[in-house]
């Protein structure tokens, strides 16, 4: 009898201490700012550049023009609307600590529609270019923070793309010129980057292409007559920010 007695007073204490260190645990929790709740994440065993996690990426870019007596290039748009997006899908594989193989695959389209001044004429103008590349690349993480929250990396990467692009201008309503054209790129390029982990797993990334070498070929048809081809080769060594990327990105094993 004693010792039943002895078993429910110690199972009562049991129970009521468990609940004063729920209680003091919340209301540690209700005392914390949201950046102190989201940087505990971050504390312990947080390793997203650690051999054999995975990681995803995602960067899209949209730009709607609209544009009325606007000089462009070799012509005059006298009214006119361009629609551009770029969508960049990532993925890759840590075959070592803090260095990981990749591949990326870029779609893109840019669409033109409006009536346009090229002396002597006044032309209905449309155009549609589509296309896409492939980059299989290698990158280098460096840790800038003891918690691995902010890293700056480099990329090195070989692309492979092509693009296809239809033109129609129209002029006195019946007289009609159709160019076709196709362009291969073949890149070379190293891109330094900054990558912030937000929430948990999810990280923002901005990247920017420094240096590489750009090879063209173009390839152009008008009203099906004979092709006309054109070859250009660029060495790049400079800081351009319409280069400039920012997308988000998720670690896979991030938190062991």
């Amino acid at each position: 009898m004693r010792l039943t007695r002895f078993l429910t007073l110690l199972f009562l204490i049991t129970i009521a201490l468990n609940a004063v260190c729920q209680e003091d645990k919340t209301d540690l929790d209700s005392k914390s700012t949201p950046y102190e709740l989201l940087s505990s994440y971050y504390s312990d065993n947080f390793h997203p550049f650690k051999k054999g996690n995975f990681f995803t990426g995602l960067a899209f870019s949209v730009a709607d023009k609209k544009m009325t007596n606007t000089d462009y290039l070799i012509q005059k748009v006298l009214d006119g609307e361009r629609l551009n997006f770029d969508v960049l899908v990532k993925g890759g594989y840590y075959t070592g600590d803090y260095g990981m193989v990749l591949i990326n695959v870029q779609y893109f389209q840019d669409k033109f529609d409006g009536i346009v001044f090229r002396d002597p004429d006044t032309l209905q103008s449309n155009s549609i270019t589509r296309g896409f590349a492939v980059t299989p690349g290698f990158r280098s993480s460096v840790p800038l923070t003891p918690n691995e929250r902010l890293s700056f990396f480099t990329e090195f990467g070989i692309t492979f793309g092509n693009s296809y692009t239809l033109t129609r201008n129209t002029k006195n309503l019946d007289e009609i010129e159709k160019t076709y054209g196709t362009d291969f790129n073949f890149r070379v390029g190293l891109s330094p980057g900054i990558t912030f982990f937000a929430m948990e797993n999810f990280a923002l990334e901005v990247q920017l292409n420094v240096i590489g070498y750009d090879l063209k070929v173009s390839e152009k048809s008008v009203n099906d007559g004979p092709e006309s081809k054109e070859i250009r080769q660029n060495v790049d060594f400079n800081i351009n920010l319409l280069s400039l990327q920012m997308g988000l990105a998720y670690y896979f094993g991030a938190k062991k």
